[in-house]
């Protein structure tokens, strides 16, 4: 009976028609001490201040604890206490009572995994930041070594201030003779600089470091000003002076209307469902792109061009009109790589 009372302390009432074998177990436990209990998964029994109970009834108890139907004895809240924290501690230990680190083994593991990522991400961003810097350095270097060793073959004898002196009458003049040969190349290659360096600009302008632009979204805007813009200005501007072929004073309005209409809005369209086909984007998305921007865009357009295009109809010969409109365009680029990118951004959030 003083083995029962230890079992649990509350009051038990008699027992009837049962025999009861009480063997004492003098193994004391590895990970706990006599008076604590611990739980084994594969038996699932109870050992209690390191008493093991065999054959034993159903003790029904009047009180507010739980009974073990399995094993015919009664858990009681302290010794469900006890069989909580056993269970804590054997899900550390194995089969063959030795400790594990399973738990600690994964965190360690995904703090380790998550620093590796950290590092690979940050070696990646590392990487993209020397490529773009070698691009622009590089685009840089060549471009400013072109325009100044233009008369490099004729150096001898000549000062440093002469260099400097004829450098851009001679950069001209084979900037003509270009136009000259192939008129439609040389406007290409020029659009395609303007727009690749228009659209840096805008990057840098929306908040992104100097060297850490997107270099795919340089490259689409590029090649539409080299594919589309150069080419199809060439021949728009032959056709303008087809259309308004006289002399008068209404004509340099006429030509800016028209230009700021029909040709502003055939282009921007042309420009923002090229660059949704080169970002892969399906043809709803293009269209709905075009519809939010068509509008803001055109008359965004008017702020800038009506101006600029009374100097490029007024002024500026034909042959040399896309070259004054591309160095107007490295402000307007910046406008419209803008724009593109905000609805990019409307259209994610």
């Amino acid at each position: 009976m003083a083995a029962l009372h230890a079992i649990s302390p509350h009051g038990l009432l008699p027992l009837s028609k049962t025999k009861r074998t009480i063997s004492k177990n003098l193994q004391n436990s590895q990970f706990l001490s006599p008076k604590r209990q611990t739980f084994s998964r594969n038996k699932q029994r109870w050992h209690l201040n390191s008493v093991v109970q065999e054959e034993l009834d159903v003790i029904p108890v009047k009180s507010g604890d739980s009974i073990d139907h399995q094993e015919g004895m009664v858990a009681s809240p302290v010794e469900r206490e006890g069989a909580d924290l056993a269970a804590q501690v054997s899900g550390f230990g194995g089969s063959d009572g030795q400790f594990s680190f399973e738990g600690f083994s994964s965190a360690s593991s995904s703090c380790i995994d998550g620093e590796s990522i950290e590092r690979q991400l940050e070696s990646g961003r590392l990487i993209d930041r020397t490529i773009n810097a070698m691009i622009v350095l590089g685009a840089g270097t060549y471009a400013i070594t072109k325009l100044l060793t233009i008369d490099h073959n004729y150096w001898h004898g000549w000062t440093l201030f002469e260099i400097l002196r004829y450098a851009p009458q001679h950069n001209w003049s084979a900037y003509e003779e270009a136009l000259k040969k192939n008129p439609v190349l040389a406007k290409m290659m020029i659009s395609g600089i303007v727009y690749s360096l228009g659209d840096w600009i805008a990057q840098c302008y929306e908040g992104k470091p100097l060297f850490e632009y997107d270099r795919t979204r340089m490259f689409r805007s590029g090649l539409v000003g080299f594919t589309l813009h150069g080419s199809l200005s060439h021949y728009y501007y032959q056709f303008c002076e087809e259309l308004f072929p006289f002399q008068d004073w209404w004509v340099v309005p006429a030509k800016v209307a028209f230009d700021q209409t029909l040709w502003a809005a055939t282009w921007n369209s042309i420009y923002f469902t090229v660059l949704g086909f080169l970002r892969l984007e399906s043809p709803a998305s293009i269209f709905s792109e075009l519809t939010a921007t068509f509008w803001p865009m055109l008359t965004a357009g008017w702020k800038l061009w009506p101006f600029a295009h009374l100097i490029t109809y007024g002024v500026i010969p034909v042959e040399q009109r896309l070259l004054w409109v591309d160095c107007v365009e490295l402000i307007w680029v910046t406008i419209l790589s803008t724009y593109s990118k905000r609805e990019i951004r409307s259209k994610i959030i």
